[in-house]
């Protein structure tokens, strides 16, 4: 019989969770349970990362894509999306203001830019890493979509440390459904290939988009088998000129068991905390549940837009490294520095060679 404890239990002493078990906890309406489960989680992050926060520097550098994926506010047909593209001094202008703010990696996204795209254009990409790496100095984690795998050498060698590509469900038929057009083993391959480069990856899911518990359960599974280096999962917002801009967004309680489900399956990994989908009111409850990153920090006036809520707490100056410190103030949890987060990556490294050698 699944136990609470017996699972809780499993993951100290770092033992790997089954479907059933991850399923257990994706459902539990307990609220002592919950509250014994998020305390267990809370308890193994810091086993491995003591009361150590990351953050992240967020930088959407082009709002044009060349995808038409159902979920996503800036689909190629969405004549409601605010489309722009940042040039090099203006990416950079954001990156210095990032880093003197504090956060400890920057993180490089744009949809499937068609600009970008045509093959002479790639290059362009390849040398705006390599301009940020060099003047901002600070670890980039690049989120370019399905990035052609001949190219990751050459993306690599600019200094990137991450490569971040998102499944969004790991059922089949489902992303069939929201990522039109798109094969699901191709952005599968990528990781795999990009973890083979060199590079750290992360993968995430989006909840309320037509999976079940089952569905869920087999994306944290899939995470664990890539060995992921961070395992990102995010409640679906409805999007405007979107065909699923009428349907409702998951009740936030499943977003946090699916974080503390992540923490007791995947153990020492990076797991976000997104700004994204309820600003900063909704960060403490993130942590609580087993998060350890601070994600989607935006400047205001920077004049870049969100993800899930474009416009949310940006302006306000509330995604900022203030923001954050001000809610850690209230945990016994505190902000890393910089080496921190650096001293992790390397560590992370040097661990994924060892089990390669072994």
């Amino acid at each position: 019989m699944i136990n609470l404890d017996k699972i809780i239990e499993k993951a100290f002493e770092e033992q790997s969770l089954n479907q059933a078990e991850i399923k257990y906890l994706l459902s539990l309406t307990n609220s002592r349970k919950q509250e014994k489960l998020f305390s267990a989680t809370s308890q193994l992050r810091h086993k491995y990362f003591n009361n150590k926060i990351f953050a992240y520097g967020f930088v959407y550098f082009s709002t044009y894509c060349r995808n038409n994926c159902r979920f996503c506010y800036y689909r190629y047909n969405n004549a409601k999306s605010p489309r722009y593209r940042k040039d090099l001094k203006e990416i950079l202008q954001v990156c210095r203001a990032l880093k003197n703010s504090g956060v400890h990696l920057l993180d490089l996204t744009m949809g499937e830019d068609p600009f970008y795209y045509q093959q002479q254009n790639l290059s362009n990409l390849l040398e705006m890493v390599s301009a940020v790496k060099e003047e901002i100095n600070l670890p980039i984690m690049a989120f370019f979509g399905l990035w052609p795998e001949e190219m990751l050498k050459d993306l690599y060698q600019t200094g990137a440390d991450w490569y971040a590509c998102y499944q969004e469900t790991h059922n089949r038929k489902l992303y069939r459904r929201l990522r039109i057009n798109q094969n699901y083993y191709s952005r599968l391959s990528l990781k795999q290939k990009a973890q083979q480069t060199g590079f750290l990856i992360e993968d995430g899911i989006l909840l309320g988009v037509g999976e079940n518990l089952t569905d869920r359960a087999r994306s944290i599974l899939t995470m664990e088998s890539l060995k992921v280096d961070q395992g990102r999962v995010m409640s679906f917002i409805p999007q405007e000129g979107t065909p699923l801009e009428k349907n409702k967004t998951p009740k936030r309680n499943e977003e946090l068991l699916m974080i503390a489900a992540l923490r007791l399956a995947l153990k020492n990994v990076l797991i976000p905390a997104s700004l994204d989908v309820d600003g900063i009111k909704g960060l403490k409850d993130r942590l609580q549940a087993g998060a350890n990153v601070v994600t989607s920090i935006i400047p205001p006036t920077s004049g870049l837009k969100g993800v899930s809520n474009s416009r949310l707490d940006i302006e306000e100056g509330n995604r900022t490294i203030a923001g954050v410190k001000n809610v850690l103030e209230s945990t016994d949890l505190e902000l890393a520095s910089v080496s921190d987060y650096v001293e992790w990556i390397t560590a992370r490294r040097e661990m994924r060679n060892d089990s390669t050698r072994e």
